[in-house]
């Protein structure tokens, strides 16, 4: 539960940064070559993703989807950031890779 409750943590915060587009992201997303106008829907997917994974402390099936939805969400970050040659931010998204596959393995 607790693995749980930090990886939701992480995404809120994520989703938040997304949601208010703080300098460093908007940076960060050119560096990437994402576009902009996906940050909404990337902070959508996080917030979402967190909100599974907590209906999944009552619906273990609900943390299963969630999970495995985010892995597949930080699975492309990671992609991303090494096709953009940003080697040096790949522990970010990496950190929330690895909290997502281990949430998928706890329910």
């Amino acid at each position: 539960m607790l693995l749980v409750l930090v990886t939701v943590a992480f995404n809120v915060g994520a989703a938040a940064v997304d949601f208010l587009r703080v300098p460093w992201v908007l940076d960060n997303m050119n560096r990437y070559g994402v576009p902009r106008s996906w940050l909404p829907l990337l902070g959508l997917a996080k917030a979402a993703g967190a909100a599974g994974l907590l209906a999944g402390l009552v619906v273990p099936a609900l943390g299963v989807a969630a999970a495995a939805g985010l892995v597949v969400y930080f699975a492309g970050a990671v992609f991303t950031v090494i096709r953009s040659r940003c080697y040096k931010h790949l522990p970010f998204p990496g950190t929330f890779l690895v909290l997502a596959a281990a949430c998928l393995t706890a329910f």
